[in-house]
């Protein structure tokens, strides 16, 4: 059974628009865009829907693999302009050397607009002798894996209260041949395309790619606030919500919440992209910037949409009103890894100066 997601009818529209190729090189037709330019574009599509914003999210950012891939590679999976990718980033995947490439086997869950990709993706460790083969630093040797979506199979284990409409069902394959030219790795590997955009961090793509979806969902519950609060008028009181003190108190402080996670969410991506177009070397400390951006961002705008959906009172009970939806969306968004509490523990080890590891920055 294929897990609910964004419809195709919609994913096409959004194809043909060029959602899904903001990330993808240009010499592979791609569009390139600067990050602000897609976090903008996902932000704006979740004030609409966040999962639409989030399929579009997870798919815009898959683009990365076009820079990594080895180019007859990257020209089959994004030579149609209408391709989709997606895949998972958790490592559970076991793939065994074997002529020019691996056999794959392996189930991945997270599989997000998973029914409407053509490639899809999925980490996975490397075996030697039938055990998993390690790097210098002992942890093991992982890479991610590119193979066309129809060798797949999509389980529906989506079931859950927020996001629902993202389709981050599981994905399996057994024993599948994947050359090496459809795997890389972001972390022992170079990008292959030189521009800008590649020397941007991936992972803080990813990490703010969340924050995006997070920022647009809050900025619709605000506004759903605000058209039940000149209306709706608390049992036993007199006065609409618009007119009571507490609500314009609780509103004023969720604007200034979310207006300022907003600001110093493109304030640390727009740092890191002046140091992209400068060839200057992110560093560290720019790195775990992005990340806690992202990640105050994620759960600044969690903490606002709370605030709307208790002003909202019972009203808000019903599945039919906008902000019991924003509710479960925006706490769903809040269990992403790139944006988890451990984010936190990260960037202030790089904050107090401690060693850190900075694979995942």
């Amino acid at each position: 059974m294929v897990p609910d997601a964004l419809p195709w009818s919609g994913a096409r529209q959004f194809a043909e628009a060029g959602f899904f190729r903001t990330v993808v090189p240009r010499s592979l037709g791609g569009l390139e865009c600067a990050p602000e330019v897609t976090m903008v574009t996902i932000e704006t599509l979740a004030q609409a829907d966040a999962s639409a914003a989030w399929c579009v999210m997870v798919s815009a950012t898959a683009g990365l693999s076009g820079a990594y891939l080895e180019p007859s590679a990257a020209r089959e999976v994004y030579g149609d302009p209408l391709s989709i990718t997606g895949g998972s980033n958790t490592p559970t995947g076991r793939a065994q050397a074997a002529g020019d490439g691996f056999r794959l086997s392996g189930r991945w869950p997270w599989v997000s607009h998973s029914a409407n990709c053509l490639w899809l993706k999925g980490i996975s460790v490397l075996l030697a002798d039938g055990k998993p083969r390690l790097r210098d630093d002992g942890r093991p040797d992982v890479r991610m894996m590119v193979f066309p979506a129809a060798q797949a199979t999509l389980i529906d284990t989506w079931q859950v209260a927020g996001l629902e409409g993202t389709g981050s069902g599981d994905m399996e394959v057994t024993d599948i041949a994947v050359p090496e030219g459809f795997t890389y790795s972001l972390v022992s590997d170079k990008p292959r395309e030189d521009g800008p955009l590649y020397r941007f961090p991936a992972f803080g793509l990813l990490a703010l790619g969340i924050g995006a979806v997070a920022l647009g969902n809050a900025r619709a519950a605000v506004d759903d606030l605000l058209e039940l609060a000149g209306s709706k008028k608390p049992q036993g009181s007199r006065r609409t919500l618009a007119e009571r003190g507490m609500s314009q108190s609780e509103l004023a402080q969720a604007e200034a919440m979310l207006r300022s996670a907003r600001a110093f969410y493109y304030e640390a991506l727009g740092e890191a992209w002046q140091m992209a177009n400068r060839g200057e070397e992110i560093g560290l400390e720019q790195r775990a910037a992005l990340r806690l951006a992202a990640t105050h961002a994620t759960r600044t705008s969690a903490d606002v949409v709370r605030r709307m959906y208790e002003l909202g009172g019972d009203t808000v009970l019903f599945s039919s009103h906008p902000l019991q939806r924003r509710f479960r969306d925006a706490y769903a968004a809040t269990q992403h890894m790139m944006i988890a509490p451990p984010s936190w523990e990260l960037a202030g080890r790089v904050l107090m100066g401690l060693p850190t590891d900075a694979a995942m920055l």
